[in-house]
């Protein structure tokens, strides 16, 4: 069963603050993406949860730049252990593999990549959607916070002057020019191959400013730590909800059934996910939520049909859970486009 991607807080708070410096309160960004206020008290969330995120949060601004603007701020401060690290490390190509091997701290909804070369070495990031489609800024903003670690982890001197030799996206270019000059500063082609930086040899081996091999050693076991405790806390809920969403393609699931497909007891997976925070009812009513939202907008199917496939008997229920997920009627939702049509209601 392939487990479900999910991303830090440390990300959904890059855009939640970019958002409000644009104008744009929290309460009205969470509820134009359809996702409840009490859901920013968890650690980590779906994937899904953040692209309906960036899509409203380009809707609400209007700003083409969204993304580049978000991930240039970003900075290493954002992601704790991990930029303390970065900053210590030997150097820039040690750094990158500190980030290739803890990367899923910050998000697994996409991987990185380094290409050695004779003179230069591309950084390439390799996004891993998941049922939605990713926002073009997510791309965006992923790469410009590459930079913005690369440049911090450097120090004012080098970092305020580093031009990577190109940069390139296998997107079509969403904002203009003049910003994506001024965030990277070196040539940016478009619709190419992959997503990439292009780093000169000499900067990626030149010995870093702030390196600590004793602190290296230390941030090293903290952010191992880190990471077995990712991998132990939140396997349950992942696989819980991979195994729900294979099972709302054909029905309602049932945490009994869950639970023999999990091989727990009932009462060892409601106390495990009461644990965590979570219930079987939530993630249920959580996943039908995000099915739906996909479908309305997404699809030209009729919304009963649609309510009648998440187990909904009656339009009339489907039709209040819907306005409870989004303050909308689902033909609302269809209407504006889900998150992806521009401005903010």
């Amino acid at each position: 069963m392939t487990l479900q991607a999910t991303v830090s807080m440390s990300w959904v708070a890059a855009v939640l603050a970019e958002a409000e410096r644009q104008g744009v309160p929290r309460a009205q960004l969470l509820a134009r993406a359809a996702i409840a206020p009490e859901e920013l008290q968890q650690q980590r969330w779906p994937i899904d949860h953040i692209t309906r995120l960036w899509h409203a949060a380009v809707a609400c601004t209007q700003d083409a730049g969204f993304g580049l603007k978000a991930g240039s701020r970003a900075g290493p401060g954002n992601f704790n252990v991990l930029g303390d690290l970065l900053r210590s490390s030997a150097t820039l190509r040690e750094a990158i593999a500190a980030v290739q091997k803890y990367q899923r701290l910050i998000s697994d909804g996409g991987r990185f990549q380094m290409v050695a070369g004779e003179r230069a070495g591309w950084l390439i990031y390799h996004p891993r959607q998941g049922t939605l489609a990713f926002s073009p800024h997510q791309v965006e903003a992923v790469l410009a916070t590459v930079l913005a670690f690369v440049r911090d982890a450097l120090g004012a001197g080098l970092g305020g002057a580093l031009r990577p030799l190109q940069v390139q996206f296998s997107q079509p270019r969403v904002g203009p020019l003049a910003g994506y000059r001024e965030v990277f500063a070196c040539p940016v082609a478009f619709e190419q191959a992959f997503n990439g930086l292009l780093l000169d040899n000499a900067l990626l081996d030149a010995p870093l400013p702030h390196a600590d091999a004793r602190r290296v050693r230390a941030h090293q076991r903290e952010a191992a730590a880190h990471l077995a405790g990712l991998h132990q806390g939140g396997a349950l809920v992942q696989e819980l909800r991979a195994w729900m969403a294979a099972a709302l393609a054909s029905r309602v699931p049932a945490r009994a059934e869950a639970a023999r497909a999990l091989g727990v007891s009932e009462r060892t997976l409601a106390r495990r996910l009461r644990l965590e925070g979570h219930s079987f009812a939530d993630l249920l009513d959580a996943l039908r939520r995000d099915v739906a939202l996909q479908a309305v907008a997404q699809t030209a199917r009729p919304l009963s049909e649609i309510g009648q496939s998440l187990g909904y008997a009656e339009p009339a229920v489907f039709w209040r859970a819907f306005r409870r997920w989004t303050g909308a009627t689902p033909a609302q939702w269809r209407e504006r486009g889900g998150g992806e049509v521009s401005g903010c209601s």
